[in-house]
């Protein structure tokens, strides 16, 4: 009890200016803790800017008003803001509504709930300080639109996220030309005139010369006239003159018209078209028309439907039903079997080996156990000379990294249990030959060298900004992390275009992707089209506020627990990123799936292995350029559903993690343990 005592101490925020209760005091605090009626707040509520820090002070009182000294708990959600509990100071991270939660500290055998108090902080953007007024063209003519973004900054060079729609957008001369709420500026007549954008008081100009149109036809050339849903097919359009000179600087824009096949209308969008890229999501004819000023152009193409649809066969299922099922890594041993390990969640600190060389028949060979409450990750080294197992909610709070040495791949051994840096917990790592990148409580990752297994040694680190990490992989030395709120960050550790090492990482490029989840990441380099993709998915594990809410339930039936035994809702889907320019990256394409959430990624050879969750391993067809959703353009290939009437929840599928191996495909389900599956040669679709 002792050490758990000093734990609470370290979160205990001092009641009316006292200091920290000494050890030898702590029991009779803990006991006061007993007489506490209510908690009351000083302030009630508090408004804190985002990166500035405000003071609460908390007070227990019993049941005649007075203050009790007890111990007291803070605790905020650090996705928006961080708690000190040894001062009370709040400071805001994320803009937004949050709460602080107060809590009085009772002894072990209270047989009561703790008195709480929840404390409603509003996190508020810094002000404004300067704005960046950008346009889609340069010139503006009589007749024609373009459009205009705002960019605003804080005083700190941060970037004020989704401004638009707080921006108040005016025109000099609104005769002359016109602008719309949204920034779009529409010229009437010749003349001069300025456009202003206003956010917070403050102001970005732009003023044009409008001149008279000076084309009198427009020419669009492009792809073929037949094509796929999902095929992104690019069309560009110049105007000329009177004397058929070409007129290089029109504003167009850009839009087309739909009909199916059988005449009848399909509701909502079914294509996407952006200067000059199209790709359509449903089968039919599409005319592409670009427009400038008084002038349009066109072009007209026959979409099929895709037919990506290929059959799966089931191989075999290495079940575990005793527990839940974590990650998995398959790999050939060197004594030339083919062999897996899979880790457990919540399970006591188990990770299975297993002889997968007959995919029909995967055989248990052997098991590792190791101080932890879950072996959230697992991999193995590229020439497969050793594993790691990431650990999680150890007794002793040391959790850290272990390496097993493969030597003899059916019975590793335990080489290292690593702890320097790494005892708040271990979720993800990433082994390469000689280093290994473990994250370290969610905050940062290290740089492990192994080259000597039994003997690894720290000899870098990356801690980007205020962003939490769960998950790093490196590709051609760049080490991608997937860091929730901050999105896809990118540093050079051995690359060496930015003069990076593992002994020192320099800081390359990042991209935040919608929703502030980013959960999971997988570079890939796409041969047919030289492009660098890094695949984010998102990790929500609740639905709350969606139409189908559900909850997170990882409890086997149990007819004594009420709730127990049912699937799992989650929500998010999979951001495909385009790192080609370093300097420019930007989202290009989603795969999302209704009413599931993702977890990890693979691709290989142009396929998408997407662990669904509860939606099942997805294989995706992701060749060729990429844009919009690939769900809707009829990309997927197959969609397995690890149904397991006897799983540790039964006949619930809860993917986590999938993998290509010699032809077939493995992966982990939560619920029910290792699977493997092939896919039949492609079939001709029938409608």
């Amino acid at each position: 009890m002792k050490n758990s005592v000093r734990f609470l101490l370290a979160m205990i925020v001092p009641v009316l200016g006292l200091a920290l209760i000494p050890s030898e005091g702590v029991s009779q605090t803990l006991e006061d803790g007993l007489r506490v009626h209510e908690l009351v707040s000083e302030p009630a509520s508090l408004v804190v800017v985002q990166g500035e820090s405000a003071a609460i002070e908390v007070r227990a009182l019993d049941d005649q008003g007075n203050v009790v000294d007890a111990m007291i708990r803070l605790v905020g959600p650090r996705r928006g803001l961080t708690v000190d509990a040894a001062t009370g100071d709040v400071t805001g991270t994320s803009p937004g509504e949050y709460e602080v939660v107060a809590t009085v500290v009772l002894p072990p055998d209270a047989g009561r709930e703790p008195p709480s108090l929840e404390v409603p902080v509003e996190v508020a953007w810094a002000a404004v300080e300067r704005a960046e007024l950008s346009a889609a063209h340069d010139a503006l003519y009589e007749g024609t639109t373009i459009e205009h973004e705002l960019r605003a900054f804080h005083a700190d060079g941060s970037e004020r996220p989704e401004v638009a729609m707080d921006v108040r957008w005016s025109s000099s001369d609104p005769e002359l030309a016109s602008v719309d709420r949204f920034g779009a500026v529409t010229a009437h007549r010749p003349g001069e005139v300025t456009v202003t954008a206003t956010v917070e008081g403050v102001e970005a100009t732009a003023t044009y010369q409008v001149a008279s149109f000076p084309a009198s036809r427009l020419e669009i050339s492009g792809d073929p006239l037949e094509a796929r849903t999902g095929d992104v097919l690019g069309f560009s359009v110049r105007g000329l003159d009177e004397d058929g000179n070409t007129v290089d600087d029109l504003p167009v824009t850009w839009t087309y018209t739909f009909r199916t096949f059988d005449g009848v209308q399909q509701p909502g969008a079914t294509g996407l078209v952006r200067d000059g890229r199209f790709v359509a999501e449903q089968p039919g004819r599409y005319t592409v028309l670009a427009q400038a000023g008084p002038l349009s152009a066109r072009h007209t193409v026959e979409v099929q439907p895709r037919q990506a649809v290929q059959r799966v066969e089931l191989q075999g299922q290495g079940q575990v039903s005793e527990y839940h099922t974590s990650d998995l890594w398959v790999f050939e041993g060197s004594d030339g079997r083919d062999y897996a390990i899979s880790g457990t969640w919540g399970a006591d600190g188990w990770a299975y080996m297993w002889d997968i060389t007959d995919p029909a028949n995967m055989v248990k060979t052997d098991s590792v156990q190791v101080d932890a409450r879950t072996v959230n990750d697992v991999k193995v080294s590229p020439e497969a000379r050793y594993a790691t197992m990431t650990r999680e909610g150890a007794s002793t709070r040391r959790n850290g990294l272990v390496l097993l040495d493969l030597a003899d791949p059916a019975h590793p051994v335990i080489a290292a249990e690593y702890e320097d840096g790494l005892t708040g917990g271990v979720h993800n790592a990433f082994p390469m030959e000689d280093y290994v990148y473990a994250l370290s409580a969610g905050e940062k990752y290290l740089i492990i060298d192994v080259s000597d297994i039994y003997n690894p040694r720290t000899v870098g680190e990356v801690q980007h900004e205020d962003c939490r990490i769960h998950d790093v992989w490196v590709l051609d030395g760049l080490a991608y992390s997937a860091q929730w709120q901050c999105g896809i960050i990118v540093y050079d550790v051995g690359n060496g275009a930015w003069g990076g090492t593992p002994e020192n990482p320099v800081f390359v490029s990042s991209l935040e992707t919608p929703g502030g989840r980013t959960h999971g990441v997988f570079p890939y380099y796409q041969e047919s089209t030289g492009r660098l993709l890094v695949f984010a998915g998102d990790e929500i594990m609740s639905r709350q506020g969606m139409a189908l809410e559900g909850g997170l339930n990882t409890l086997p039936y149990d007819p004594d627990v009420p709730g127990s035994g049912l699937p799992s809702n989650t929500a998010g889907y999979t951001h495909i990123l385009d790192f080609t320019d370093m300097e420019n990256p930007e989202k290009i394409a989603r795969y999302k799936v209704p009413e599931y959430g993702t977890h990890n990624s693979w691709v290989e050879d142009d396929v998408l292995y997407q662990a669904y969750y509860e939606g099942g391993l997805r294989m995706v067809d992701i060749s060729g350029d990429l844009m919009g959703d690939l769900h809707k353009q009829g990309r997927e290939i197959a969609v397995f559903k690890s149904n397991d009437p006897t799983g540790h929840i039964a006949n619930a599928p809860m993917v986590w993690s999938g993998m290509p191996f010699k032809g077939k495909i493995f992966f982990s389900d939560f619920n029910s343990g290792m699977w493997s599956i092939e896919l039949e040669p492609r079939q001709p679709l029938t409608m």
